[in-house]
């Protein structure tokens, strides 16, 4: 397996970002790779970055063999939104991100050669993605994603503090639901069109704090009838947890031959 670290300026964040990507290693007596690689697009949770899945699990070991290629940005806190005091990180990660990434290397574009997963607010995101655009992604994975859905006024049990973040990510959580960031209502719409229906995985931990919003999500995609493949175990927020589900990830996604 090859890592490579790209550094660049993102035009949509006007920012210099950083990108970590793994590729399958192409043979010696080969110019190249025989067709363009198919991608995972990883993502991370809140509080980390491009370099954590690296950092905590084993995923460029994992990956060996699969002729997959990774692909590890970074958002910040943005929950990937475009948030409405802050940047631009969905724009940045559904539109420039992949676009850049299949100038610099031999990416698929392909539908069924497209697939995301992540973790907490990651695992939210590769859901929001693939629910957002049923027509780019075969399939996506959340690690005990931060699946919550706000509907009505927003929760009066959450620290203020929280509360003032997502706001700045969202706007008004009060109409939260049915806008572009509420995979509920993306998964209902998706469930409802003739668009191509991704496949879902998601896990989580039975002592997750966020445990109760991976069941309740569970039951909306079932009530939908949306392939979502379900798994949980004893665990709570933490990366032993994440490494072990990882590997079921990559076991399950649909890659083509």
């Amino acid at each position: 397996m090859s890592l490579i670290t790209v550094h660049f300026r993102s035009e949509t964040l006007q920012l210099n970002v950083a990108v970590n990507v793994i590729l399958p290693q192409p043979p010696l007596d080969s110019p190249g790779f025989a067709r363009k690689l198919p991608v995972l697009w990883l993502l991370h949770g809140l509080s980390d970055d491009h370099t954590i899945w690296l950092r905590r699990t084993s995923i460029e070991r994992y990956v060996e063999g699969y002729n997959l290629a990774v692909v590890m940005p970074a958002v910040d806190r943005s929950f990937y939104a475009d948030m409405v005091r802050g940047n631009r990180y969905w724009s940045y990660v559904s539109s420039e991100l992949p676009a850049l990434m299949r100038a610099y290397f031999p990416l698929s574009d392909r539908r069924e050669d497209n697939f995301a997963a992540g973790l907490s607010m990651g695992g939210y995101g590769a859901f929001k993605l693939a629910l957002t655009y049923p027509d780019h992604y075969a399939a996506a994975a959340s690690l005990s994603g931060a699946l919550q859905r706000f509907s009505g006024n927003p929760p009066t049990d959450a620290p203020k503090e929280w509360l003032a973040e997502l706001e700045n990510m969202f706007g008004d959580l009060a109409q939260f639901a049915g806008s572009p960031n509420d995979i509920y209502g993306l998964a209902a719409k998706v469930a409802r069109s003739s668009e191509p229906v991704p496949q879902l995985f998601a896990a989580c931990g039975t002592e997750d704090f966020l445990y109760q919003d991976n069941l309740r999500f569970k039951a909306h995609a079932e009530q939908l009838g949306l392939p979502l493949t379900y798994e949980e175990g004893p665990g709570d927020h933490e990366w032993g947890l994440w490494d072990k589900y990882i590997q079921h990830v990559l076991a399950w996604l649909p890659l083509s031959v």
